[in-house]
């Protein structure tokens, strides 16, 4: 236990780790609670919610240290409760027993009244959580997600409105700025405290195997030991960053009609994604597709032809899949027929609602299922000719489902999106095309960064909206690199149009200018193709869309370097200023989460408001070059002019990329 430092003086005793104070117990404040309740769980469309009852709880304060040796520390606490503190692999481990019926934990750490706290899986509305109780479920994040006007609609027409917490990556895990984090190693639904001043917590509705801590002298090391407890996601292939991904669908001829429009404009393209691969359906929420999956013959006459076709002219093909099989699919009828779906409590395949429509889960507790569709994915997908794929949904499975192995739902839910993950990754690697064929998802939990090659930021509104729309995506990919994932994007121009919503030629304009500043730049046509603005067809959309695209292709030896450093370090591309510049206090205020670095040489500050052609921001304390103008800034506030085509970037002036850089406004 060389970094545990344990004092004990029979009514209190403190824990430090790296000598930081991490626990403080006493009769007055004990560190430990343990209860008995029960939860409600209302299921709505991948939305749940939820609603808990404490019968009785017992605040852990008598205790007995009967071992404090280098295996580890034993504290038996009053009413049967054990807490173990090992130290593994240069970590701090904190595990848990209890007798009786108790069925939830609590446990409480000290806080630094300044630290600013991150993670959480995938936070879109609020990027630094003080002040706040965060519920920990993975699930579809609803239809608004404020105090606005969509969200009460969408309340009062089904309840599908969501919260400012409400995602699809949920995790336990926890970055303080004041150097260490902490990760829950649960499935059960949990609540990050954070809302008291002198003390922190994690409320778990089970008792946890562990919860997991580590202090490091830096905010590089401290990811670095993040990512790698968690596991770091696979490399991704250097043709990723050859060309933005055009989202298109509608067959053959017509996805190629639009390749050839995009590319007669200049537009720099790597893939062709068209998630109709396999057919599509028609519903009162838009387009949507058939969830068989083999290539329909129809829409993608000879797919293997086009996909070569394809590859031949320097762009990939890519397509979808997700955990659902369709009732009216051949796959479904031999996934049922096998026993390979959920089911409910009376022994039938359970069937959900998504949007408008039933559908059958995967049972990935079934072994047999698991190989099953794997051989799907390599037969129908691989073996197709696509070079990866949207690997949608996660978030369905209802608390009440039965699983082929026994599994508990409502522990089970949360595990769900990272073992569709594995699936996945097995499925790639079973095919032997690990270095060049990727997957993107939006649903994850502890385990995910592990497998899944991508993730996106899932379905925003095609708007402004701070809660649902182009803006999130900053604060959502920052808050998902503080728990572990390195490769995210979004939907360029957003997926959702309902109601009055239309995605305008601003909007796409603003998406991309930001897009070209990560991994991955790809498009989407969204659930209503036929309203609002597609990059197709308006020539001012094309010709910005020309000039960005470029940049994202000629920033290609820096996306690799950055993933090369991901890769090496943990630190992932899109980060948080505070990675590099720790004392920035003004860095960390809520007006500037929409804001990041892109690797340590890039400062990227999208405009993010309708109608904006100025950008407020607080450059961090170093000598910065505009990236349009060449004009030098120091550190500090600034109000810049962005004119849509020249949004807020800026590089360091003492950069080993500066050539890069500056060649970068020829685009």
């Amino acid at each position: 236990m060389k970094h545990v430092q344990f004092a004990d003086t029979g009514d209190r005793f403190t824990l430090s780790f790296r000598h930081k104070l991490i626990l403080d117990h006493s009769r007055r404040q004990p560190c430990l609670e343990v209860s008995r309740g029960s939860g409600r769980f209302r299921f709505i469309y991948g939305l749940f919610k939820i609603r808990g009852r404490t019968d009785r709880k017992q605040a852990c304060r008598g205790y007995a240290v009967t071992e404090n040796d280098e295996s580890g520390i034993l504290v038996m606490f009053e009413g049967g409760v054990k807490m173990r503190i090992r130290e593994v692999d240069g970590r701090l481990h904190i595990g848990f027993e209890t007798q009786g019926d108790w069925n939830r934990l609590t446990l409480r750490w000290v806080a630094d009244p300044a630290e600013k706290v991150y993670g959480g899986g995938e936070q879109y509305s609020r990027l630094n959580l003080r002040g706040r109780r965060l519920p920990v479920w993975v699930q579809e994040p609803g239809l608004g997600r404020g105090r606005d006007l969509l969200t009460f609609l969408q309340e009062i027409r089904n309840g599908y409105g969501g919260s400012w917490y409400t995602t699809y990556f949920s995790q336990p895990t926890f970055v303080f700025t004041s150097g260490f984090f902490v990760h829950s190693e649960s499935p059960a639904y949990t609540e990050g405290l954070f809302d008291g001043r002198d003390r922190h917590g994690l409320h778990v509705w089970e008792i946890p195997e562990k919860i997991v801590f580590d202090v490091r002298s830096n905010p590089a090391e401290l990811m670095g030991s993040l990512t790698s407890y968690l596991g770091r996601q696979p490399r991704i292939p250097d043709w990723t960053w050859d060309g933005m991904w055009l989202g298109a669908q509608g067959g053959r001829e017509e996805t190629r009609r639009k390749l050839r429009v995009v590319r007669d404009a200049g537009v720099k393209v790597g893939g062709l994604w068209s998630q109709d691969w396999e057919g599509i359906r028609i519903t009162s929420f838009g387009k949507q597709l058939m969830w068989d999956w083999s290539y329909d013959s129809g829409l993608y006459p000879d797919l293997p032809e086009y996909s070569e076709e394809l590859k031949g002219e320097g762009i990939r093909f890519l397509g979808y899949i997700n955990s659902f099989l369709a009732p009216e699919g051949d796959l479904y009828k031999e996934a049922s027929e096998k026993g390979y779906c959920v089911k409910n409590d009376r022994g039938e395949d359970y069937m959900v609602t998504i949007t408008t429509f039933p559908a059958a889960m995967l049972d990935l507790t079934n072994p047999e299922c698991r190989s099953w569709i794997k051989k799907v994915i390599i037969r129908n997908m691989i073996g197709a000719g696509l070079s990866g794929w949207m690997a949608d949904f996660g978030e369905y499975i209802p608390t009440d489902a039965v699983f082929h192995d026994g599994s508990d739902g409502l522990t089970y839910h949360n595990r769900y999106a990272a073992e569709w993950a594995r699936v996945n990754r097995e499925a790639v690697e079973e095919a032997g095309r690990e270095d060049d064929v990727v997957f993107f998802m939006r649903a994850g939990y502890t385990g995910s960064t592990a497998s899944a090659s991508m993730f996106w930021n899932g379905d925003q509104l095609v708007n402004w909206s701070r809660h649902q729309g182009f803006p999130t995506v900053i604060p959502g990919t920052l808050s998902m690199g503080f728990t572990g994932a390195g490769y995210v994007h979004s939907d360029l121009g957003g997926y959702t149009t309902v109601y009055w919503l239309k995605r305008s030629r601003e909007l796409l304009q603003r998406w991309a200018e930001q897009a070209a500043f990560t991994q991955t730049m790809r498009s989407h046509e969204g659930n209503r193709p036929q309203v609002g603005t597609q990059l197709f067809e308006d020539p001012e959309v094309l010709s910005h869309l020309a000039k960005f695209s470029s940049v994202f292709a000629a920033l290609k030896p820096y996306h690799r370097a950055l993933s090369e450093e991901y890769q090496e370090t943990g630190v992932p591309p899109v980060r948080h200023p505070w990675i590099h510049y720790p004392a920035g206090e003004a860095l960390h205020e809520a007006r500037h989460q929409y804001q990041y670095m892109y690797g340590p040489d890039l400062f990227v500050a999208p405009v993010v408001k309708k109608g904006a052609d100025i950008r407020d921001l607080h450059l961090p304390e170093d000598d910065w070059i505009h990236l349009w103008s060449g004009t030098a800034y120091p550190g500090g506030r600034h109000r810049v002019a962005a004119p849509v085509g020249e949004p807020a970037v800026f590089y360091r002036s003492g950069s080993d990329w500066r050539e890069l850089f500056k060649g970068l406004k020829s685009c």
